[in-house]
């Protein structure tokens, strides 16, 4: 038997809003074209669509409810409809019910480029230590983060969450929601700049992510990125208890110490506190050695 993830009463105190029906969702969805029967459908508005219109076809594919703002029409009086003031705000206030509820070691990861790798990586490792959920492909903006929260087991020991910006102030909002544990930066690089009027001022959206961390919370850095003693002052500036820098810096906490590159795998040799460590990854380039670095950096 599935254990549900959310419950009416569940969803309806975390949301404050109104349920008629009694029901009980096994996951959580905002698209009808990837919906699972059991999901709960919430009906957000998009530049293009609105989410209330696809509520009869979500119900139609199975999902157990709908969260909805507004009336919709020619649904049976029993249909299971979750009503609340604004969808949005409701998916967020799942995704923080969420974190609440949850014992999980939470890491969060972001970067100019590397991000998605680098949580993936990290959701295998973790996956051998205890159930472990990471936030599904690119969902790191101010709906995926939510949405990637409200889809966590309450099981779960470890959740991988991706937060990513283009905008000023979109990390720290996002950030203050996951609380994560450990909070990684793979690297800064000019990969927004068309909206930022520095590579400085990436840096500091980038170090945002530092500003939910948890009491104890440790910061994971590129060391051979030229930001690194910027992103180093803010995370102290935020209260980290720990910053440990990867890379082939010789004073980075995790060190490549040698990486031989093949054309589908590459041979890594890293040096830790205490140990040496030589491992093979199934995959080419070394951009991809430095990725393995920051995984060991934020599981070690």
């Amino acid at each position: 038997m599935v254990t549900p993830l959310w419950t009416a009463q569940d969803a309806a105190v975390a949301t404050g809003g109104l349920s008629a029906s009694d029901w009980a969702a096994t996951g959580v969805s905002i698209d009808t074209r990837s919906l699972s029967a059991g999901d709960l459908f919430v009906a957000l508005r998009g530049p293009n669509h609105d989410g209330h219109d696809f509520v009869a076809a979500a119900l139609a594919r199975g999902a157990a409810a709908a969260v909805v703002d507004r009336d919709i029409p020619d649904l049976p009086m029993a249909a299971p409809l979750l009503r609340i003031a604004d969808t949005l705000a409701g998916l967020a206030a799942l995704g923080a019910a969420a974190r609440g509820r949850s014992s999980a070691r939470v890491i969060a990861v972001t970067g100019s480029v590397g991000k998605t790798g680098t949580k993936e990586a990290l959701r295998l490792a973790l996956a051998a230590c205890g159930p472990t959920f990471a936030s599904a492909g690119g969902l790191n903006n101010h709906w995926g983060a939510p949405l990637s929260l409200a889809r966590t087991p309450p099981a779960a020991a470890y959740g991988i969450f991706e937060l990513g910006m283009n905008h000023p102030g979109e990390i720290g909002v996002l950030t203050r929601v996951v609380r994560p544990h450990v909070a990684v930066i793979t690297t800064v690089e000019p990969a927004h700049l068309g909206f930022f009027p520095s590579l400085e001022a990436v840096a500091d959206a980038k170090a945002e992510i530092f500003l939910g961390l948890e009491p104890g919370g440790i910061a994971v850095l590129n060391r051979d990125n030229r930001h690194f003693d910027r992103l180093s002052a803010a995370a102290m500036r935020a209260g980290a208890a720990e910053i440990i820098g990867f890379g082939t810096y010789r004073e980075a906490t995790v060190r490549l110490v040698d990486c031989v590159l093949g054309p589908r795998s590459s041979t890594i040799e890293a040096a830790l506190p205490g140990a040496v460590l030589r491992f093979a990854l199934p995959l080419p380039g070394r951009h991809w050695a430095m990725n393995s670095l920051a995984v060991l950096a934020a599981v070690a």
